[in-house]
């Protein structure tokens, strides 16, 4: 499957930013969505994961109350909403695709199979 993310750019701290993903080439609802970031001089991390049903969800401790995933399959499309913003959120975003026969949702970039081009959020103080 192939991923394009969009949706990345300059805020405030405490603002808002909405990440879409649309993926292309597979049966989008066979895999399960993420979305990983990484800042400059760091490792890539996982933000936030959904199954491919769409009913389980995970995420990282930093994020979670302000950044919120969610996914159409009829649109082939997961978005990552990103509410107060904060500088250290300051990353290059990237969505990726694990192919999965369960509903579990994987943390870890070894399972994902496909990546998105990354987009890029930076958050000013």
């Amino acid at each position: 499957v192939q991923l394009q993310a969009s949706g990345g750019g300059l805020v405030q701290a405490g603002g808002s930013l909405r990440l879409s993903c649309a993926a292309s080439g597979g049966t989008f609802g066979h895999y399960a969505m993420a979305w990983f970031r990484q800042a400059p001089g760091k490792e890539r991390e996982f933000v936030v994961g959904i199954s491919r049903g769409g009913t389980r969800k995970e995420h990282a401790g930093s994020v979670k109350g302000r950044f919120t995933i969610s996914r159409d399959n009829a649109k082939n499309t997961v978005y990552l909403q990103m509410n107060s913003l904060k500088p250290e959120d300051t990353a290059v975003y990237y969505c990726a695709a694990d192919w999965t026969v369960s509903g579990a949702v994987a943390t870890t970039r070894e399972h994902y199979d496909s990546w998105g081009q990354g987009t890029l959020v930076t958050v000013s103080s």
